[in-house]
């Protein structure tokens, strides 16, 4: 990466000045028909090679730093989508987030990859390899769209939620068989052993290794605040160790590491639910009035400070534990967005590529949408609910850390760059469509659950 024209100094005082601008505007940003994704596309395209020429990126051949970036954006974002799902993986309300991770995402690929030999001439593995690239949502660009907080249980939202925590570790093993395909040059017993290794075993391993970690850490750390009433434990560095742990054991056995942080952070919530279960939250409903009221998470309950001495209920150190993990993701995912998709809107000029619209209209008008009508039939979910979830598969920061993984490993010259044109443009149309549309869409549906006779 190349920075050009400006000095330290003058770069430092661009970035304070944009994060200046954002936080002091963040009301009006809210209330503009825009996502604030698409503001930091736009500046990236502003200081690219296409405009000012501030920065000039080349990713052909791959970029170790970009991926290894991407990486970290993805994987601190799944693990907080996580912990923000509060239902039961049981719940109706995981249904749609099942399917839309499963038989949705492989729709996607399989559209993908014919649309990708048909239309645009890829070669079958490359073409596949860009069906597993660009099939999975994506957990850092979705928050608007998202579930917000734990109390939050709306179906459409968990399933985006859900789907996006889930099908950003479903897509690797696709993209491990294109490269496998690439380099052994047709199928072979290896497809078998693909199968077993890397889908039947490597999934559920990282489901059960991940969620497990999750709980028995969750535990542990909020028995030994409350025993300790430790009011300054670091809860960032709780969080971060988690997700190292859960990301390298992963590794060590052979599975997925997106899908055990994924699976971590829903272990952490299965964690603080246990304990209110256990021991109640003092100021929560009371059990003898509304024996069925579900408790309110841990952290609604707890006000910015809490004395050492509250600290002994084991549910008030739940919620502090919660509360300081998602606001520590929450910042890190806010300022991984800006300088991710800042380095698209860079990247989009010197890569775009026209024939990607075609790809974009069929993924996002066509297979998305329908895949998402038919295959969601029959699920505790609306056709208003439906309709929106076939139009919010934003693809975004996974993609991305995808194609750096597969270029480091994988194709080379024209089917390189043919493979990073088509990400990276429909990424772009994909942030920019989405970006227009999110805030009046979410607004109308707000406005329909409002009415009489309408549930979530």
């Amino acid at each position: 990466m190349t920075f050009a024209t400006l000095s330290f100094l003058q770069w430092l005082a661009l970035s304070g000045g944009i994060l200046l601008v954002m936080a002091l505007a963040s009301a009006h940003v809210k209330r503009l028909p825009i996502s604030s994704s698409l503001i930091y596309l736009g500046l990236g395209w502003l200081m690219g090679p296409q405009a000012l020429g501030w920065i000039r990126i080349d990713l052909e051949g791959g970029s170790a730093w970009f991926e290894r970036l991407t990486e970290i954006a993805v994987i601190i974002s799944l693990f907080i989508g996580g912990l923000k799902l509060r239902l039961s993986p049981r719940d109706p309300a995981w249904s749609a987030a099942y399917r839309l991770a499963g038989p949705v995402m492989l729709a996607s690929i399989a559209g993908i990859a014919v649309v990708a030999r048909l239309a645009l001439g890829l070669a079958p593995p490359h073409a596949l390899l860009l069906g597993a690239i660009l099939a999975p949502t994506d957990p850092v660009l979705a928050s608007a769209v998202s579930v917000g907080h734990a109390a939050d249980k709306d179906r459409m939202r968990y399933g985006l939620s859900g789907e996006a925590g889930l099908n950003d570790g479903m897509a690797f093993p696709f993209v491990v068989l294109a490269l496998r395909w690439m380099e052994q040059g047709s199928a072979g017993a290896w497809v078998l052993r693909w199968a077993l290794v890397k889908v039947a075993w490597a999934v559920p391993a990282a489901l059960v290794l991940g969620y497990g970690l999750g709980v028995w850490v969750g535990r542990w750390a909020i028995r030994l605040r409350s025993r300790q009433r430790d009011t300054d434990a670091p809860s960032d560095f709780l969080a971060l160790a988690l997700i190292a742990l859960s990301y390298v054991a992963a590794d060590i056995i052979g599975a997925w590491g997106f899908v055990a942080v994924f699976a971590a952070g829903v272990g952490l919530r299965r964690a603080e639910l246990k304990v209110v279960a256990e021991t109640p939250h003092p100021q929560a409903v009371p059990r003898a009035s509304r024996p069925d009221a579900p408790h309110p998470p841990a952290e609604h309950l707890v006000g910015a400070r809490v004395e050492p001495e509250a600290m002994g209920e084991p549910a008030v150190a739940a919620g502090v534990l919660v509360a300081e993990t998602i606001s520590f993701g929450a910042t890190a995912e806010r300022l991984l967005e800006v300088a991710l998709v800042t380095l698209v809107g860079v990247l989009v000029g010197p890569f775009w590529s026209a024939r990607a619209l075609v790809l974009a209209a069929v993924l996002l008008f066509l297979l998305r949408p329908a895949a998402t009508r038919l295959l969601l039939a029959g699920t505790a979910t609306s056709p208003h609910q439906r309709w929106l979830m076939g139009w919010f598969g934003i693809r975004g920061i996974g993609s991305l850390y995808y194609v750096a993984y597969a270029l480091n490993r994988g194709p080379s010259g024209d089917a390189a760059r043919d493979v990073l044109s088509l990400t990276l443009s429909v990424v772009t149309v994909s942030i920019v469509l989405h970006g227009i549309t999110a805030t009046p869409l979410l607004n109308r549906y707000q406005a329909t659950l409002k009415s009489p006779g309408r549930a979530a």
